[in-house]
């Protein structure tokens, strides 16, 4: 009869590790792809800073007349 509830047992504890697995897999799966998003965000943000300073400065020289070189 104990060998019924160690096969039981492990049986048992191979579904919690299989779906803790399956979890873990499925939570990869959705923070990579908002990992994603949030470098494209920060990637537009970045774009959006240089064309600023490129204005900047073109304003500045534009004003003053001076070389960018």
């Amino acid at each position: 009869m104990q060998n019924v509830k160690t096969r039981t047992a492990k049986t048992t504890g191979g579904r919690i590790v299989r779906l803790a697995g399956a979890a873990a897999v499925l939570l990869s799966l959705a923070a990579c792809n908002t990992m994603h998003g949030a470098g494209k965000d920060v990637s537009a943000v970045g774009h959006d800073v240089s064309r600023g300073a490129s204005a900047a400065q073109q304003g500045i020289t534009n004003s003053t007349g001076a070389s960018t070189h």
